[in-house]
């Protein structure tokens, strides 16, 4: 089970996920991202604080936008990563390839 609840505030869409990001409940997320990024939100942060597990398909959905996100100019950050969780990120190198914070506070750093 996911929750996925979308806020839009000042300059940016928040999107919270909490629970856990499987195969049977990634498609909420995907359908999350799709969405906003369909609404030309150019500021999209996903605050995991309460994202407890991940699979490879929650995995997935992060990594199949990418490309769309720099295509469009989209700046898009991960924070709140529980350490397990975040490690995950760190061994298949998706560090690398999104932009992860600590706290919503660093992440709004890097929008304002």
């Amino acid at each position: 089970m996911i929750e996925i609840k979308k806020d839009i505030e000042n300059n940016y869409l928040l999107i919270t996920v909490e629970g856990e990001a499987d195969a049977s409940s990634s498609i909420h997320l995907d359908n999350s991202i799709k969405e906003s990024v369909e609404d030309n939100h150019k500021n999209i942060l996903v605050d995991c604080t309460n994202l407890n597990y991940i699979s490879s398909a929650g995995l997935g959905v992060f990594m199949s936008h990418i490309g769309e996100f720099e295509e469009k100019g989209i700046t898009f950050i991960i924070f709140g990563l529980s350490d397990k969780v975040l490690n995950v990120f760190n061994i298949l190198g998706l560090d690398q390839l999104l932009t992860i914070k600590g706290t919503k506070d660093e992440a709004l750093s890097e929008i304002e």
